[in-house]
Protein backbone atom coordinates (compact mmCIF):
# COMPACT_ATOMS: atom_id res chain seq x y z
CA UNK A 1 0.00 0.00 0.00
CA UNK A 2 3.12 2.63 0.71
CA UNK A 3 4.40 1.13 -2.21
CA UNK A 4 1.62 2.35 -4.75
CA UNK A 5 0.93 5.72 -2.53
CA UNK A 6 4.23 6.70 -2.63
CA UNK A 7 4.67 6.07 -6.77
CA UNK A 8 0.79 7.71 -7.48
CA UNK A 9 2.24 10.77 -5.12
CA UNK A 10 5.43 11.24 -7.25
CA UNK A 11 3.38 10.66 -10.65
CA UNK A 12 1.05 13.07 -9.46
CA UNK A 13 3.55 15.74 -8.33
CA UNK A 14 5.50 15.36 -12.05
CA UNK A 15 2.76 16.11 -13.92
CA UNK A 16 2.00 19.22 -11.47
CA UNK A 17 4.77 20.51 -11.91
CA UNK A 18 4.94 20.19 -15.65
CA UNK A 19 1.31 21.52 -15.44
CA UNK A 20 2.24 24.37 -13.25
CA UNK A 21 5.22 25.62 -15.10
CA UNK A 22 4.36 24.51 -18.67
CA UNK A 23 0.61 25.32 -19.36
CA UNK A 24 -0.93 29.29 -20.28
CA UNK A 25 -3.09 30.74 -18.36
CA UNK A 26 -6.02 29.58 -20.38
CA UNK A 27 -4.92 26.05 -19.79
CA UNK A 28 -3.98 26.11 -16.30
CA UNK A 29 -7.53 27.29 -15.97
CA UNK A 30 -8.77 24.48 -17.87
CA UNK A 31 -7.52 22.52 -15.47
CA UNK A 32 -8.59 24.23 -12.64
CA UNK A 33 -12.07 23.74 -13.79
CA UNK A 34 -11.33 20.21 -13.87
CA UNK A 35 -10.32 19.79 -10.56
CA UNK A 36 -13.51 21.66 -9.61
CA UNK A 37 -15.53 19.50 -11.43
CA UNK A 38 -13.75 15.99 -10.02
CA UNK A 39 -14.03 17.80 -6.59
CA UNK A 40 -17.78 18.41 -6.67
CA UNK A 41 -18.35 14.82 -8.21
CA UNK A 42 -16.85 13.40 -5.03
CA UNK A 43 -18.44 16.35 -2.66
CA UNK A 44 -22.10 15.49 -3.94
CA UNK A 45 -21.26 11.38 -2.90
CA UNK A 46 -20.15 13.22 0.79
CA UNK A 47 -23.23 15.05 0.64
CA UNK A 48 -25.71 12.23 0.16
CA UNK A 49 -26.48 14.07 -3.93
CA UNK A 50 -27.32 11.24 -5.87
CA UNK A 51 -28.50 10.96 -9.54
CA UNK A 52 -29.92 13.80 -11.31
CA UNK A 53 -29.46 16.40 -8.10
CA UNK A 54 -25.56 15.04 -7.87
CA UNK A 55 -25.38 16.10 -11.73
CA UNK A 56 -26.79 19.16 -10.85
CA UNK A 57 -24.54 20.28 -8.49
CA UNK A 58 -21.18 19.61 -10.30
CA UNK A 59 -22.88 21.34 -13.36
CA UNK A 60 -23.47 24.49 -11.12
CA UNK A 61 -20.48 23.99 -9.49
CA UNK A 62 -18.51 24.14 -13.21
CA UNK A 63 -21.32 27.02 -13.67
CA UNK A 64 -19.99 29.08 -10.78
CA UNK A 65 -16.63 28.51 -11.28
CA UNK A 66 -16.53 29.45 -15.43
CA UNK A 67 -18.33 32.53 -14.56
CA UNK A 68 -15.88 33.94 -12.24
CA UNK A 69 -13.74 33.22 -14.69
CA UNK A 70 -15.33 34.73 -17.61
CA UNK A 71 -16.08 37.68 -14.86
CA UNK A 72 -12.05 38.14 -14.12
CA UNK A 73 -11.45 38.37 -17.54
CA UNK A 74 -14.22 41.11 -18.27
CA UNK A 75 -13.67 43.81 -16.17
CA UNK A 76 -10.76 45.52 -14.42
CA UNK A 77 -8.40 44.19 -11.91
CA UNK A 78 -10.32 46.15 -9.19
CA UNK A 79 -13.26 44.45 -9.65
CA UNK A 80 -11.69 40.98 -9.81
CA UNK A 81 -10.07 41.53 -6.56
CA UNK A 82 -13.24 42.32 -4.89
CA UNK A 83 -15.13 39.85 -6.14
CA UNK A 84 -11.70 36.96 -5.10
CA UNK A 85 -11.87 38.74 -1.69
CA UNK A 86 -15.56 38.07 -1.16
CA UNK A 87 -14.72 34.26 -1.72
CA UNK A 88 -11.57 33.98 0.60
CA UNK A 89 -13.53 36.03 3.07
CA UNK A 90 -15.95 33.32 2.98
CA UNK A 91 -13.69 30.49 3.11
CA UNK A 92 -11.84 31.69 6.62
CA UNK A 93 -14.75 32.36 8.10
CA UNK A 94 -15.66 28.93 7.38
CA UNK A 95 -11.63 27.57 8.71
CA UNK A 96 -11.23 29.87 11.60
CA UNK A 97 -15.16 29.56 12.69
CA UNK A 98 -17.69 27.35 11.62
CA UNK A 99 -15.37 24.24 11.32
CA UNK A 100 -13.85 24.60 14.46
CA UNK A 101 -16.90 24.40 15.97
CA UNK A 102 -18.50 22.04 13.54
CA UNK A 103 -15.68 19.48 14.75
CA UNK A 104 -15.89 19.84 18.58
CA UNK A 105 -20.01 19.82 18.86
CA UNK A 106 -19.91 16.86 16.59
CA UNK A 107 -22.39 18.38 14.37
CA UNK A 108 -24.19 15.97 11.22
CA UNK A 109 -26.37 18.15 9.27
CA UNK A 110 -28.47 16.75 6.92
CA UNK A 111 -29.51 19.04 4.67
CA UNK A 112 -28.05 17.91 1.27
CA UNK A 113 -27.87 21.17 -0.24
CA UNK A 114 -26.65 23.06 2.52
CA UNK A 115 -23.69 20.33 2.54
CA UNK A 116 -23.10 21.09 -0.98
CA UNK A 117 -23.37 24.67 -0.58
CA UNK A 118 -20.43 24.43 2.26
CA UNK A 119 -18.76 22.31 -0.63
CA UNK A 120 -18.34 25.64 -2.53
CA UNK A 121 -16.85 27.10 0.21
CA UNK A 122 -14.34 24.49 0.29
CA UNK A 123 -13.75 23.72 -3.61
CA UNK A 124 -13.86 27.49 -5.18
CA UNK A 125 -12.04 29.70 -3.54
CA UNK A 126 -9.18 26.73 -3.13
CA UNK A 127 -9.12 27.21 -6.94
CA UNK A 128 -9.07 30.75 -7.28
CA UNK A 129 -6.53 30.95 -5.12
CA UNK A 130 -4.52 28.02 -7.24
CA UNK A 131 -5.14 30.70 -9.82
CA UNK A 132 -4.15 34.26 -8.44
CA UNK A 133 -0.74 32.90 -7.16
CA UNK A 134 0.03 31.06 -10.11
CA UNK A 135 -1.00 33.97 -11.96
CA UNK A 136 1.28 36.22 -9.29
CA UNK A 137 4.37 33.49 -9.29
CA UNK A 138 4.04 29.74 -9.90
CA UNK A 139 7.26 29.59 -7.38
CA UNK A 140 4.88 30.80 -4.54
CA UNK A 141 2.26 28.35 -5.38
CA UNK A 142 4.50 25.48 -5.12
CA UNK A 143 5.79 26.50 -2.03
CA UNK A 144 2.99 27.02 -0.32
CA UNK A 145 1.35 23.66 -1.66
CA UNK A 146 4.98 21.69 -0.79
CA UNK A 147 4.49 23.14 2.35
CA UNK A 148 1.28 21.12 2.79
CA UNK A 149 3.09 18.28 1.21
CA UNK A 150 5.86 17.99 3.89
CA UNK A 151 3.45 18.46 6.61
CA UNK A 152 2.00 15.61 5.03
CA UNK A 153 4.95 13.22 4.85
CA UNK A 154 6.09 14.24 8.28
CA UNK A 155 3.29 13.99 10.11
CA UNK A 156 2.57 10.19 8.11
CA UNK A 157 6.19 9.26 9.76
CA UNK A 158 6.18 10.70 12.75
CA UNK A 159 2.89 9.30 13.81
CA UNK A 160 3.74 5.97 12.69
CA UNK A 161 7.04 5.80 14.65
CA UNK A 162 6.25 7.45 17.90
CA UNK A 163 2.56 8.19 17.86
CA UNK A 164 0.65 7.75 20.95
CA UNK A 165 -1.50 10.46 21.94
CA UNK A 166 -4.24 10.57 19.56
CA UNK A 167 -5.25 14.01 18.04
CA UNK A 168 -8.98 13.24 17.17
CA UNK A 169 -10.07 9.35 18.11
CA UNK A 170 -13.82 9.59 17.20
CA UNK A 171 -12.87 11.26 14.09
CA UNK A 172 -10.13 10.39 12.60
CA UNK A 173 -7.85 7.41 14.87
CA UNK A 174 -5.24 7.31 13.29
CA UNK A 175 -3.98 10.94 13.45
CA UNK A 176 -1.63 11.99 16.80
CA UNK A 177 -0.11 14.76 18.66
CA UNK A 178 3.11 13.29 17.94
CA UNK A 179 2.64 13.47 13.90
CA UNK A 180 1.32 17.11 14.81
CA UNK A 181 4.69 17.93 16.41
CA UNK A 182 6.12 16.04 13.60
CA UNK A 183 4.75 18.21 10.61
CA UNK A 184 5.62 21.42 12.55
CA UNK A 185 8.99 20.43 12.76
CA UNK A 186 8.85 19.24 9.27
CA UNK A 187 7.71 22.29 8.14
CA UNK A 188 10.43 24.60 10.06
CA UNK A 189 13.04 22.26 8.54
CA UNK A 190 11.88 22.72 5.17
CA UNK A 191 11.29 26.66 5.37
CA UNK A 192 14.86 26.70 6.80
CA UNK A 193 16.15 25.16 4.16
CA UNK A 194 14.46 27.10 1.38
CA UNK A 195 15.36 30.35 3.22
CA UNK A 196 18.64 29.55 2.83
CA UNK A 197 18.62 28.09 -0.85
CA UNK A 198 16.92 31.36 -1.89
CA UNK A 199 18.73 33.92 0.47
CA UNK A 200 15.14 34.56 2.02
CA UNK A 201 17.00 34.17 4.96
CA UNK A 202 18.76 37.25 4.94
CA UNK A 203 15.64 39.50 5.06
CA UNK A 204 14.57 40.14 8.38
CA UNK A 205 12.01 40.49 9.71
CA UNK A 206 10.11 38.43 6.95
CA UNK A 207 12.04 35.36 7.22
CA UNK A 208 11.35 34.15 10.89
CA UNK A 209 7.65 35.20 10.27
CA UNK A 210 7.81 32.81 7.54
CA UNK A 211 8.45 30.03 10.14
CA UNK A 212 5.76 31.18 12.17
CA UNK A 213 3.30 31.45 9.10
CA UNK A 214 4.27 27.60 8.54
CA UNK A 215 3.47 26.65 11.79
CA UNK A 216 -0.06 28.36 11.18
CA UNK A 217 -0.05 26.55 7.83
CA UNK A 218 0.36 23.01 9.59
CA UNK A 219 -2.60 24.15 12.30
CA UNK A 220 -4.72 25.00 9.12
CA UNK A 221 -3.72 21.90 7.26
CA UNK A 222 -4.79 19.37 10.13
CA UNK A 223 -8.18 21.58 10.82
CA UNK A 224 -8.98 20.75 6.81
CA UNK A 225 -7.90 16.92 6.85
CA UNK A 226 -10.23 16.27 10.20
CA UNK A 227 -12.61 18.35 8.52
CA UNK A 228 -13.06 15.99 5.34
CA UNK A 229 -12.11 12.94 7.62
CA UNK A 230 -15.31 14.11 9.82
CA UNK A 231 -17.48 14.57 6.45
CA UNK A 232 -16.51 11.41 4.76
CA UNK A 233 -17.02 9.65 8.36
CA UNK A 234 -20.91 10.85 8.29
CA UNK A 235 -21.02 9.49 5.17
CA UNK A 236 -20.23 6.15 5.94
CA UNK A 237 -17.24 6.01 3.58
CA UNK A 238 -13.23 5.57 3.81
CA UNK A 239 -12.08 7.80 0.91
CA UNK A 240 -13.78 10.70 -0.65
CA UNK A 241 -13.44 8.51 -3.88
CA UNK A 242 -11.39 6.32 -6.35
CA UNK A 243 -9.46 8.25 -8.50
CA UNK A 244 -5.85 7.88 -7.34
CA UNK A 245 -4.50 4.37 -6.43
CA UNK A 246 -3.53 4.30 -2.68
CA UNK A 247 -4.93 7.71 -1.68
CA UNK A 248 -8.47 7.24 -2.82
CA UNK A 249 -10.21 10.66 -4.51
CA UNK A 250 -9.66 13.73 -4.57
CA UNK A 251 -10.58 15.38 -1.97
CA UNK A 252 -8.18 13.05 -0.25
CA UNK A 253 -5.16 14.56 -1.83
CA UNK A 254 -6.39 18.61 -1.34
CA UNK A 255 -8.36 18.34 2.15
CA UNK A 256 -5.47 20.27 3.52
CA UNK A 257 -5.33 22.22 0.30
CA UNK A 258 -8.41 23.49 0.92
CA UNK A 259 -7.97 24.88 4.00
CA UNK A 260 -4.54 26.60 3.64
CA UNK A 261 -5.05 28.22 -0.21
CA UNK A 262 -7.77 30.49 0.49
CA UNK A 263 -5.00 31.96 3.40
CA UNK A 264 -3.02 32.69 0.76
CA UNK A 265 -5.06 34.02 -1.60
CA UNK A 266 -6.36 36.36 0.56
CA UNK A 267 -3.30 37.71 1.73
CA UNK A 268 -2.37 38.26 -1.67
CA UNK A 269 -5.60 40.25 -2.79
CA UNK A 270 -4.85 42.79 0.23
CA UNK A 271 -1.12 43.14 -0.60
CA UNK A 272 -2.77 44.35 -4.28
CA UNK A 273 -4.84 46.54 -2.74
CA UNK A 274 -2.57 48.02 -0.33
Amino acid sequence: MLKQRIITAIILFVLFLAALFGLPAAGWQVLILVVMWQGAVEWARLSGLNGRTATAYWALTLAIMAGILWFDNSVALEQQNMLHLAWYAMAVLLWVLVVPAWLMLGWRPQNRWLMGLVGWIVLLPTGLAMIDLRAFSPWILLFAMTMVMMADISAYFTGKRFGKNKLAPSISPGKTWEGVLGAMIGVTVYVLVVGWASGLYKHYPLFPGIIVAGWWWVALAVIGDLFESAVKRQAGVKDSGALLPGHGGLLDRIDALTSTLPFAGIALILQRLE
